[in-house]
């Protein structure tokens, strides 16, 4: 399995978010569970089948993050190259089919927001502009080809 880079901030707030989906919100739907067993005939107790499928849908995230923390790679910002697209960059682009101009900061798991501009430095846009400069850059991504010619590289 592939790493999974991420700021030490961002794996302090998964292990949190850990730490609640385990506490808090399993013992909240355990409770439920119990309460739900305790009306009755449990083959046609919605109430009862909801909160086992919720309980469900919650080890599935714990588990899946906790996967995340497991293949977690600390990045040390202090560390990182400054003269190319690289982990914690802020990219500005020229979108060559549309004629516009974006800015995408590349980012590890935990900070990712596409609506902000924050994209994952593991997704396809994030892995094409990686170690470039100044570059025209084509990247394939599931819809087609993407080019960009990067404007300016900055680390903020």
């Amino acid at each position: 399995m592939s790493s999974v880079p991420m700021t030490r901030e961002a794996y302090q707030r998964k292990r949190a978010e850990v730490e609640l989906m385990e506490g808090d919100q399993m013992s909240a739907i355990t409770e439920k569970i119990a309460e739900a067993r305790a009306e009755g005939d449990l083959k046609e107790n919605a109430e009862y089948h909801a909160q086992r499928e919720a309980q469900g849908l919650l080890q599935a995230k714990i588990n899946q993050v906790k996967g995340e923390l497991s293949r977690a790679q600390i990045i040390d910002m202090a560390n990182v190259p400054r003269d190319e697209v690289a982990f914690g960059a802020t990219v500005k682009v020229l979108d060559l089919d549309f004629d516009d101009e974006e800015e995408m900061t590349l980012v590890g798991a935990g900070d990712e927001n596409y609506d902000v501009g924050k994209y994952l430095i593991t997704s396809p846009i994030g892995q094409g502009l990686l170690g470039k400069v100044d570059d025209l850059v084509e990247i394939e991504v599931p819809a087609g080809t993407m080019r960009f010619k990067i404007l300016e590289i900055r680390y903020d």
